[in-house]
């Protein structure tokens, strides 16, 4: 009776044989994955090409007349999920006009360690002075030179010179 109840080795010819067709599957995958076209880019010299929605580093907008189109709201600090832009505004004067609203912003930084690149503060902008670009490359070699400043993120005047990105003409 108990030599009834223990079960029944099966067949070791069945098991050698799903083994072995199973192995084939894998195999038959590396191999088909190593005889395709290997695809790859010297990146420095050749480049990927970009979404054209891709959001890289930000950059604020000047108006065409050369003033600065961020009005120092602060709505895309308040935007922002992570906290990484700072803005501190400031009253325009007559003889300082910097901005065409009544403010302007006098410290606006980013912390590009902490950005997440989520677009948020892009769309929160009522006059679109932050927009973010097609630039990706923004390695360093501190961790202080990642707080991007008002100036290094303002777009060149435009009597002086080209926007530094093709959409830089949009209003």
């Amino acid at each position: 009776m108990d030599e009834a109840n223990e079960k029944q080795p099966r067949p070791r010819r069945q098991s050698v044989l799903r083994d072995v067709a199973a192995l084939a599957v894998g195999l038959k995958t590396t191999l088909g994955e190593g005889f395709k076209p290997h695809v790859t880019v010297n990146y420095p010299e050749q480049k990927t090409p970009r979404s054209e929605r891709y959001r890289g580093r930000h950059y604020l907008r000047r108006y065409e007349n050369g003033l600065e189109r961020c009005i120092g709201c602060e709505l895309c600090a308040a935007a922002c999920p992570v906290g990484c832009i700072l803005v501190i505004a400031a009253e325009n004067t007559e003889e300082h006009r910097v901005s065409p609203g009544e403010r302007y912003a006098k410290v606006y930084e980013i912390n590009m360690l902490r950005c997440i690149f989520c677009g948020y503060c892009e769309e929160a902008c009522p006059v679109q002075a932050i927009v973010l670009g097609p630039e990706y490359e923004l390695s360093d070699t501190s961790r202080e030179r990642f707080v991007y400043t008002k100036e290094r993120l303002l777009e060149p005047n435009p009597d002086q010179q080209e926007p530094l990105f093709a959409g830089g003409g949009r209003s």
